[in-house]
């Protein structure tokens, strides 16, 4: 006999439950409740933008912030889902945020391990006596780090021995090899890269410092020498003014004078484009600490040479040749020159992580010109543009949101949408590169351009991202960690913006707090899948 429990009854040869009269489905019910639960999940996800928005009109609807332009895009990592956009398809000017699309574009296309080589050849033969009679050619391919920095990078720039060490290096490899006499010249050979040496929308004034150091295949201490500028102990002494590396790119005009020690420090300095004389004026107090002025070389192949030659007489080599820069390439007919010394880089991953941690213009620059360069020669800028633009077209980026003219960002030619950077670090994440990109970030509050940025706040060593400034410009791209495991990607970008530095910085800053602390939740499905067995 069945028995049938009391509320049920049979129909159609299934069980359903019969309650007030009314039939429910089971399986209706359950779709019903995760409906209800999305539906919860979107008013969160909507009070959060909501929360949002409201500080953001706060920061920058007062002056001096609500006189610039804002872009600002917000997503999650892992989705892509947009939490707030405002301005997103219209260009900025980028500042080094540039160095993100260039960086990227590097590792892509030369992978974390490719290395630089930098060589000294000659045509001519060593003989036993140690002579050679032909000419010794520095000949560099791009390396951006001939000089004393320590590697890897690790919070802060370090630096061993003297800033021309790398080529000390090589002079020691040469001596090595029993060369005591030359008598051919001394030639460095940046033909590498056409002789292209500023690119558009650089400014005169940008020449004169490291910032706007000549682009060059050869890069020895970033193209720069500094000025070292030492006050005496009393007023009125002479101020000691030494340069290193010697170069004879520059000649200092030393016009500044000791002060009382309660006098500030007043510095000018002028050096015309293309002129060899550099003339600094002004006081500074007494005892007080050097001054240390980071001047751009603008012959850097020349340089190199001069170095190459001094460095190489003091350890003993004769050279009665001369010292000459060679800008093109010259391939002699039948004649392979010989590999006498050779200089291998650090792996690029260490190097990006550089770049971007600090912010090298120059390196930037090189690093896009050496992705091109291993495909083939190439002519003009025109050129590296079109390679990039191609690159973007991969990712996903629409032609219109980037217009580049340099790599680094110091043009204020350079215009991109904050549309086009998100698509861009979306991009990043699914390389095999992207472990080497993300760390080459600065952190809130730990390193870098970010190092003295929300110290003590909930986003310090949560903010992973590439500041951009130059004038009237102020940006911040990256990625940023909330404390409830959430990862947003986003970009924030001024232009026109006036008034103090800090003022602007301060409500990137606070930016930075509002969406880490608004948009902290993960959302729902996402939850879920994370708690699946696996």
């Amino acid at each position: 006999m069945n028995i049938r429990p009391a509320g049920f009854k049979c129909a159609a040869g299934m069980w359903v439950l019969v309650f007030c009269g009314l039939f429910l489905n089971p399986s209706a019910s359950l779709a019903q409740k995760k409906k209800n639960h999305h539906a919860g999940g979107a008013t969160k996800a909507a009070a959060a933008t909501a929360r949002f928005a409201k500080r953001v009109d706060t920061l920058l609807g007062a002056e001096p912030a609500s006189k610039g332009e804002w872009g600002l895009l917000i997503a999650d990592a892992e989705t892509g889902e947009t939490l707030y956009e405002q301005n997103i398809a219209d260009y900025f000017v980028p500042a080094s945020n540039m160095k993100l699309f260039t960086t990227a574009l590097a590792l892509d296309k030369l992978g974390t391990e490719f290395r630089f080589h930098t060589t000294l050849e000659s045509t001519g033969v060593v003989t036993p006596e140690g002579e050679l009679s032909a000419d010794l050619v520095l000949v560099g391919r791009g390396d951006p780090n001939l000089s004393n920095r320590k590697f890897p990078f690790n919070l802060k720039e370090e630096f061993d021995g003297p800033p021309e060490r790398t080529l000390a290096e090589l002079a020691d490899a040469l001596v090595a090899k029993g060369i005591k006499k030359m008598s051919g010249d001394v030639v460095a050979d940046d033909s590498y890269f056409p002789r292209e040496r500023y690119p558009n929308g650089w400014e005169i004034d940008d020449m004169v410092w490291e910032y706007g150091a000549a682009i060059s295949a050869l890069v020895v201490n970033d193209n720069t020498a500094t000025l070292t500028l030492t006050p005496g102990h009393t007023a009125g002494d002479a101020v000691q003014a030494v340069v290193a590396p010697r170069t004879q790119d520059f000649i200092v005009d030393n016009e500044v004078t000791t002060s009382a020690a309660n006098v500030k420090a007043d510095l000018t300095l002028t050096r015309e484009p293309g002129a060899h004389l550099v003339v600094v004026r002004g006081t500074l107090p007494e005892k007080s600490a050097p001054r240390k002025l980071v001047l751009a070389i603008e012959e850097p192949a020349l340089h190199a040479a001069r170095l190459l030659k001094a460095l190489m007489e003091q350890r003993g080599v004769e050279v009665s040749g001369g010292v000459r820069a060679r800008h093109e390439a010259i391939t002699a007919e039948g004649i392979t020159p010989t590999v006498l010394a050779e200089h291998v880089s650090i792996p690029l991953g260490d190097s990006v992580k550089l770049v971007n941690k600090i912010s090298q213009n120059l390196h930037t620059e090189v690093l896009l010109r050496t992705a091109l360069r291993q495909q083939g020669t190439w002519n003009s800028f025109e050129d590296v543009a079109k390679f990039a633009a191609d690159f973007y077209a991969k990712v996903g980026i629409a032609a219109q949101d980037v217009i580049q003219t340099d790599g680094s960002g110091l043009s204020r030619h350079d215009m991109v949408t904050p549309r086009a950077m998100l698509t861009l670090l979306r991009y990043a994440q699914t390389r095999p590169w992207f472990e080497n990109f993300f760390a080459s970030l600065p952190v809130a509050g730990v390193d870098g351009t970010l190092e003295e940025r929300l110290k003590n706040t909930p986003a310090a060593g949560r903010v992973h991202a590439k500041t951009g400034s130059v004038e009237h410009v102020r940006a911040l791209s990256g990625f940023a960690d909330a404390a409830g495991g959430r990862r947003l990607v986003f970009s924030f970008m001024t232009n026109n913006e006036y008034g103090k530095n800090h003022e602007t910085t301060d409500a990137m800053n606070g930016l930075c707090l509002a969406m880490i602390e608004e948009f902290n939740a993960v959302p729902a499905k996402r939850s879920r899948e994370h708690k699946q067995p696996q």
